[in-house]
């Protein structure tokens, strides 16, 4: 009875606190929305009047308000350069290697300079970010109630999950994304609060705002079954498309990062020629999130031309806004490029196969969820979501068959990478999605057994042979005489060995090359490294450039972290 009261308590707790998490995080989602609402109206609703001068048909005053809003941002940046980007890497990293922690200024800071950025016209997604404010006032609910690390990163991804279901009205999808996105995978037990809080938000913010999203998809579409070869395509070209625009956005950062402009002009400079390009085409969707841009493409108001340039203007604004330090999602701008090269290739279908009768939203739809999937590695998220937004199941067989192209080829091309890992990499982080991450969360120096058994480079090996016995042990390392590695020896090593050739000293017979590791690496280093070599240990020595022994670590160390890492994985 006493385990069954404690089992209904623990879950009373748990989703006790998954409701709180989602109105959490809707109260975030709705405060930002708000918050960019101001700060648009202030842009481009009194100081764009103000400073149009307009050229041959195009109003030059678009210029300003991007480069101006860059600017704001750069003072956001200098104080905190952390706040690039997008905002999921960072709940990731929390989530997975700092225990759920996301520091509340480095919080708001990030809010109000994406919030700026959107607001100018910078061309960046607010889903993201909405999906950071979740998740980081979470953090910052479980830090005041001092939770356990397991119910941190939960509540974390319970934020996320709100932000993101409150966004789109999409509930389902919102859990699925965190789970995707943050856990790598789906586990059944922890599906439960993470559904209760993307519920929670969305009811929040469907109560304020009265619709959550602006994506505007036309009803009572559907497609053929001779049109599913046609779908396999789309997602096999925007998966590829997708694999090289995640390599060619890290690119871009890189190129602002090397070059020679000082700090502080840097946003401003990515902000003009966002400028210049949302002036080419203000009334599409390039300054901003662009759902208006979208709500055109799926009802046919585009040209077949108009759709590819503006998928690439789209593409290169984006580049710009977060290669050049401002803050922002790309949730977003993926969604709109996906959707304008899908519906450019339906209107490629409809002319060449007319007898498919194809409707080129659907071949939208299909090429947002393809490029989507690709770019962030989460198709069931984009599969999900369709579903939701349409309310229909007519078109999952397109979406799905896209989705899955899609994904498989930017995974193949990305190495099992996305959008959101390439920026963890880039950190130090070894994150692959698609599975759970687990041994990568775990030091060295955690797991690694701080007074090893060890012999000198002068013992012999019968002194190796009596150390086997005594200590059950088949591997040891061998230092000199400043306690350095110089090698390791086992029982592989001094197995047949006639007893004279066994009185010589150890060092005639050390193990080279051999493996090595250190307390900062993980232990999938280690781990590797031990598969790499045949090793049944590795030496850990203090670092690359010093070589004195400090401990050692095996593979049923590394067994055994992994167990208990998966354990702590599931609130069960």
């Amino acid at each position: 009875m006493a385990t069954k009261r404690q089992y209904l308590r623990k879950w009373g707790v748990v989703i006790a606190f998954s409701i709180l998490a989602g109105i959490v995080g809707g109260i975030g989602a709705i405060v930002f929305r708000l918050a960019i609402g101001l700060v648009h109206g202030f842009f481009f609703g009194w100081l764009l009047p103000n400073v149009s001068y307009e050229v041959g048909g195009v109003n030059l005053g678009y210029v300003l308000l991007p480069t101006l809003g860059a600017l704001v941002v750069t003072l956001f940046v200098i104080e905190c350069p952390e706040i690039k980007g997008n905002g999921i890497p960072e709940v990731i990293e929390a989530v997975i290697f700092k225990g759920g922690n996301i520091p509340g200024r480095f919080a708001v800071l990030k809010t109000i300079a994406t919030a700026i950025t959107i607001g100018s016209g910078g061309s960046v997604g607010r889903e993201g970010p909405i999906g950071f404010i979740g998740a980081s006032l979470t953090s910052i609910l479980a830090r005041w109630f001092n939770l356990s690390r397991e119910m941190k990163k939960l509540l974390v991804t319970c934020g996320l999950a709100a932000g993101i279901a409150g966004t789109f009205n999409t509930p389902l999808a919102g859990a699925m994304f965190a789970l995707e996105v943050v856990y790598m995978g789906a586990f059944s037990i922890n599906l439960v609060p993470i559904f209760i809080a993307a519920v929670t938000g969305n009811a929040l913010t469907l109560a304020v705002l009265n619709r959550a999203v602006e994506i505007d998809i036309p009803g009572d579409i559907g497609h053929t079954l001779p049109e599913l070869p046609m779908f396999f395509l789309l997602g096999l070209g925007l998966g590829l498309l997708a694999a090289f625009y995640a390599r060619f956005l890290y690119r871009v950062v890189d190129g602002f990062s090397e070059s020679r402009i000082p700090e502080t002009l840097k946003p401003a400079i990515g902000g003009f020629g966002v400028g210049v390009l949302g002036m080419l085409f203000p009334a599409y969707g390039i300054f901003g999130i662009g759902y208006e841009g979208m709500k055109m493409a799926f009802y046919g108001e585009l040209a077949i031309g108009l759709l590819i340039i503006l998928g690439l203007v789209k593409m290169l604004a984006t580049a710009l806004t977060l290669g050049s330090g401002q803050s922002g999602g790309v949730f977003a701008p993926s969604l709109y490029i996906g959707t304008m090269f899908g519906a450019a290739f339906g209107q490629m279908v409809k002319i060449l196969l007319p007898s498919l009768h194809p409707n080129p939203a659907v071949y939208a739809l299909a090429g947002m969820a393809a490029f989507f999937s690709g770019m962030t590695q989460a198709p069931l998220t984009q599969i999900l979501m369709v579903t939701e937004l349409t309310r229909s199941y007519a078109v999952l067989p397109a979406v799905m068959t896209s989705a899955t192209i899609g994904f498989l080829t930017a995974r193949f091309f990305l190495g099992g990478e996305s959008i959101y890992t390439l920026k963890l990499t880039r950190k130090g982080y070894h994150v692959k999605t698609g599975k759970p991450v687990i041994l990568e969360t775990i030091s060295v120096g955690e797991i690694m057994t701080r007074e090893p058994v060890y012999v000198t480079e002068e013992q012999t090996l019968f002194d190796v042979e009596h150390l086997i016995g005594e200590t059950g042990h088949d591997c040891f390392p061998v230092v000199n005489g400043k306690m350095e590695v110089v090698g390791i020896i086992g029982i592989k090593d001094i197995l047949k060995k006639p007893s004279g050739i066994k009185r010589m000293p150890v060092k005639r017979f050390i193990r080279r090359p051999y493996g090595v590791t250190y307390p900062t690496e993980t232990a999938e280093d280690a781990f590797e490294k031990l598969m790499a070599y045949d090793q049944n240990l590795l030496p850990v020595l203090e670092s690359p450039e010093n070589r004195r022994l400090i401990g050692v670590v095996t593979k049923r160390d590394i067994y055994r972290a992994y167990y208990r890492g998966l354990e702590g994985m599931y609130i069960d």
